[in-house]
This record gives structure tokens, sequence and C-alpha cells, in this order.
């Protein structure tokens, strides 16, 4: 088993209605994906809209998680971005505090070549002493990161895991293969876990699993114990799901389904914006398909 666990939920970010953190909701939350699936919570990640937030936002959040659930769970922080010097001096901010882990996005915007994603992530990695997750979207940051950078990366001791969300099933085959047997491999789309773990992969750091994580982590389990049809069963199940909270750019969907489901999460920071009325209607579907409100 991964040293992160095997379900990981990239938490979402409370706001009140001035656009200001909740502070209690985010503690409401952090227990509240504790008790309902999570091994581990990643916090400042894109569902928590870390773009939006200031670095001493991201430092409050990561240490009020870290108290009020990193007895039970990693907490893993969100410290990537496309300045190396920025990322790492907030990751070493983040194990000054005392986080489990640290997960570091491919730079951005700026479309560093195969190596200089290498060495972005060489130095910060080789500066502190977290565990490191990758975290590879190129729908997001425009650069792949490719299996060789990959394979080179877990020789240092530290990065240990990757966050894998090309999409692409041959590049997570090829991963499987050629990477070190303790590296752990994620799925970083809640639709293609299942194909992923039949690809050898560890778990998933989901969005789905704020609203179905009990789900996803007896998915997992039953695959992970050759229960294949059983997994089977549950995916097709939470399918609609998966695919509505993904109908418009994250975390619109999940935030929209939790406010739904009487969260009160509060609504986004521009440039994000509240779902359009189809897609609300799509999203509410899927809960009431479910039976998750009436």
């Amino acid at each position: 088993m991964s040293k992160f666990g095997k379900v990981l939920t990239a938490m979402v970010t409370p706001f009140d209605e001035c656009g200001k953190i909740e502070w209690g909701k985010v503690k409401y939350v952090a227990n509240y994906l504790v008790n309902n699936g999570s091994d581990g919570i990643v916090v400042c990640g894109t569902t928590g809209e870390s773009p939006t937030l200031t670095e001493d936002e991201k430092l409050k959040l990561f240490e009020t998680v870290l108290i009020e659930v990193g007895h039970k769970v990693n907490v893993i922080a969100g410290t990537g971005s496309n300045n190396t010097y920025e990322s790492l001096q907030l990751s070493k901010k983040a194990e000054n505090i005392g986080v489990h882990g640290v997960m570091l996005v491919a730079p951005y915007y700026n479309k560093p070549s195969q190596e200089g994603i290498y060495r972005h992530f060489k130095h910060i990695a080789q500066e502190i002493n977290l565990p490191v997750m990758l975290y590879n979207v190129p729908s997001r940051t425009m650069t792949n990161i490719l299996p060789d950078t990959v394979v080179r990366l877990s020789k240092l001791k530290n990065i240990i895991a990757i966050k894998e969300a090309s999409g692409d099933m041959d590049q997570v085959s090829t991963l499987h293969n050629r990477l070190p047997k303790d590296f752990s491999i994620y799925s970083g789309d809640d639709s293609l876990t299942l194909p992923m773990l039949a690809l050898g992969c560890q778990g998933v750091v989901s969005v789905a699993s704020h609203i179905v994580g009990k789900d996803i982590q007896e998915m997992t389990n039953n695959f992970l114990v050759g229960n294949v049809s059983e997994a089977l069963a549950i995916h097709s199940r939470l399918f609609e799901l998966f695919k509505a909270l993904f109908v418009t750019t994250n975390p619109i969907p999940v935030k929209t389904a939790l406010n739904l489901m009487d969260f009160d999460l509060g609504n986004f920071r521009l440039p994000l914006i509240e779902a359009t009325p189809n897609e609300k209607e799509l999203i509410k579907k899927s809960l009431i398909d479910l039976g998750l409100i009436k």
C-alpha cells in the first residue's frame, strides 16, 4: 500500500458570501472527508482553487487541516507552481508546519523542456525532507511529464508518487512497467480510477470522494482483493456522477453538488463562476439518481 493511502481527496476551499475563507467550514469539510472514506487530504490543489489563494491563506489552510485531522489521515500540501523558487519556499514553509507530504504540479505556462521539468522537481525535492507526489495534468499545464522524466525523478529518494491525469492509458502502462515497484501511481480522474487500478495503480486523488468517498474506497478495496465484478458494479453505478462532476471546469461542479447537498460552501473566486442552469441541472440529476438528494 502507498505511503499516502488509497483514496485521497483534493479538498474544496469553502468561502463566505464575501469570498473570504470560511475557517469553520474548512474544519467541517476536513472531518467529513475523514469520516467518509478518505485516507488523506490534498489541501490547495486545483479543487481548492489554489491559483486564487494567497500564500498566507495556503499556509493557514495547511495548518488548519493538519491540526484538525492530521492525527487521523495524511495531509498533503499543494505547493507546486510554475515558479521554482516560490514553490520551493512554500514547500519549506509547509514542511515547517508539519504536513505529511507535498504535491507538486508540472510547471505551467512557461512550457519547460523535459530537462527543465526534471530540474524543477529535483531542485525542490532535494531541498526538503518531505515525501513528494508529482502531479501530471497536461490539460491544465500544457506540459506532459513524460515517463522517461518520471523514471529519472523516481531515483530521488523522496519523490515517491505521481498523480497521473494525462488520460493516456498507454502512458500509465509505461509508467507501471518502468517505475520502481514501491513508487505509487494515482489516478487523477475519478472515471479512470478502475481502469488505472487494472494497470497497476495504487489509488486515486479524487474529487468525487467529497460525495461518494466510502463507495470509492469500497470499489478500490474490492478490486485490490480480486472482487473485480463488484468493483465494476460500483464504478458503473457512480459513472454518471463522475462525468457530471467534470461537466465544466473543476471545482465548479463538485462545489455546486455539495451546496445542493446543503454543505453551504459558498461560491467561487473569479475567474471561476457559478455553474450554468443546464450544468446545475445535470449535476442535480446525478445526485438524485444516486439518492443523495430528493
